[in-house]
């Protein structure tokens, strides 16, 4: 299983259907990055914000609002916000993970220090709570500042649930739920609310956002083991060294006979990683279906998504956000 290159990205469609407000959120990101006494800030920023992302997240908000027919200004400031609480998120994973690289670039903490992530990113925190509340929207405020709160307690839920064997896959969707789902449907749902949307056009789209994301965390977690490096922008089998249980290394467990679960116990609990122990763990998903479960739940989540935008409006982007459901899962050949 590997990084599938001969997809058309409706990602590309979307960005360029998505072009002026995009321009818009990333001056207003530039802008509000600055510090006038504190050089280093928008250095940290700038190196990961600046790095090539795709600004997906921001683009749903975007896509929502103008799902919704919605022709104010304040989805750029949501949009905005929201990319400044994943990258806010970016700087402080990798202090926790220890990691190296990110978006195929060294990483903040790497290339300054674990203290300069952690404030740049508190920073970070502080400027998306500004954004958020300058529009005069209870709601939307709640919504993000609600996901800020479920983002950090998926993380430290990860924390806590790492290297233990019982973790299982409800624990896991938990963890993702919280982690990676919680700013995909917060910002399809803060998208809706901007445009006041009705209650039911507000559900589908934190629905589609929440399946979306899930979709997406299952086939990260597949790509450690069968991607490409300079594809997926870290390094292969990352998450196997970062003694990392996720989904496929979770059905494998589960799978696994006394002598098998005797290897993850030693690989994973205790940390006691040898020569040739990646490749073993790969052989053992490959035998219990592991990958291809983990890719059949991921095309599952998929369809969810899309299921949950028969409930809106027949509109161009809501094309868009269906073939970005089919191609998130199509990452994986």
């Amino acid at each position: 299983m590997g990084v599938n290159e001969n997809v058309q990205k409706p990602l590309d469609h979307l960005s360029a259907a998505l072009a002026p407000e995009m321009e818009a959120v990333n001056r207003l990101i530039r802008e509000r990055m600055s510090s006038r006494h504190a050089p280093r800030i928008p250095e940290v920023t700038a190196h990961l914000i600046e790095a090539g992302g795709k600004r997906l997240r921001p683009m749903l908000t975007l896509a929502a609002a103008k799902l919704l027919g919605y022709d104010g200004p304040y989805h750029i400031h949501f949009a905005a916000s929201v990319e400044f609480i994943h990258t806010a998120t970016l700087l402080h994973d990798d202090v926790v993970d220890e990691s190296s690289q990110r978006r195929g670039r060294p990483t903040a903490n790497l290339l300054w220090d674990n203290k300069s992530s952690v404030l740049v990113g508190d920073y970070l925190f502080a400027r998306s709570f500004q954004l958020m509340v300058e529009p005069d929207n209870m709601r939307a405020l709640e919504i993000l500042a609600n996901a800020s709160a479920t983002i950090a307690e998926g993380e430290v839920l990860q924390l806590t649930a790492a290297q233990d064997l019982q973790t299982d896959e409800d624990v896991y969707l938990q963890i993702v739920r919280g982690k990676t789902a919680a700013l995909f449907s917060a910002a399809t749902e803060v998208g809706g609310v901007v445009a006041a949307g009705s209650p039911e056009q507000v559900k589908a789209l934190f629905d589609y956002g929440d399946a979306l994301g899930i979709a997406f965390q299952i086939v990260d977690d597949l790509l450690d083991y069968g991607g490409v490096t300079q594809t997926i922008g870290k390094n292969v089998g990352d998450d196997f060294r970062e003694r990392k249980l996720t989904l496929p290394v979770i059905k494998a467990i589960a799978a696994a006979d006394a002598e098998e679960r005797a290897f993850w116990v030693r690989t994973i609990e205790h940390g006691d990683q040898r020569e040739g122990d990646l490749e073993q763990a790969l052989r053992l998903m490959a035998d219990h279906g592991a990958m291809e479960a983990a890719r059949r739940d991921a095309l599952d989540w998929a369809g969810r998504a899309k299921a949950a935008l028969t409930a809106l409006p027949d509109h161009p982007i809501r094309t868009m956000l269906m073939d970005l459901s089919d191609f998130v899962v199509s990452r994986v050949a």
